[in-house]
């Protein structure tokens, strides 16, 4: 029987939407391969991508991959210790809620603040001011914003940008003009729905940041 006050993970996008993990053991693996507790199918996900564990009486997220993990939209560097409601994001993948109790989850989880644009991971739909961007953006434009959107406000360099849009291209498989045409293109797109706000903006001699100020 499961100690009513054990914490629990629920999916809240992603392939894995709805689904949740009661924390019983003393961590739990997300990744890739087939002996992670949590799969997730998706080359932008290391195969062995995060672990939950408890430490003391603290449950902490460490983070073991290449793309990132996220709480809060905040990279985890190394460790971060998991507080009520934090929302977990997995790279661009997956994003999980953490709920210190089994006994207390709500039916209706939203954990996300209202921003200027949303981007639903599940169905991969963009929303900028209200407007729903249509047609969907191609997999290398989604790749690259799901990338800058679970990193608000911070620089994404053009290394992290190859690995989370091309993560199969070995060495100088991707050009600076690969990079810098995408981004113009993603651009395009954001402007036929947002003209208004330049949401994708460059740090030069570093690389690209979201501007996706909340409402």
């Amino acid at each position: 029987m499961v100690d009513e006050i054990s914490p629990v993970l629920i999916a809240q996008s992603g392939p894995l939407r709805g689904q949740r993990w009661v924390l019983t053991a003393s961590n739990l693996v997300i990744g890739r391969d087939s002996d992670c507790d949590i799969i997730i199918t998706d080359n932008i996900v290391s195969r062995h991508h995060a672990v939950i564990a408890k430490r003391n009486s603290e449950w902490v997220v460490e983070d073991t991959s290449k793309n990132g993990t996220y709480v809060n939209e905040k990279a985890v560097d190394s460790t971060k210790t998991l507080n009520d409601g934090d929302f977990i994001s997995i790279a661009t993948a997956v994003q999980i809620v953490f709920v210190s109790s089994d006994a207390t989850v709500p039916l209706d989880i939203n954990y996300t603040q209202e921003r200027r644009m949303s981007l639903d991971v599940h169905s991969r739909r963009v929303r900028c001011n209200g407007k729903e961007l249509v047609p969907l953006l191609s997999r290398p434009q989604y790749r690259l914003l799901a990338l800058l959107y679970a990193n608000i406000g911070d620089v994404c360099i053009r290394d992290e940008v190859v690995d989370a849009v091309w993560p199969d291209v070995v060495g100088e498989g991707v050009t600076e003009q690969s990079i810098d045409a995408l981004v113009h293109r993603l651009r395009d797109r954001l402007d036929e729905c947002d003209p208004d706000h330049q949401y994708v903006e460059t740090v030069r001699g570093h690389g690209f940041r979201l501007n996706n100020p909340l409402l």
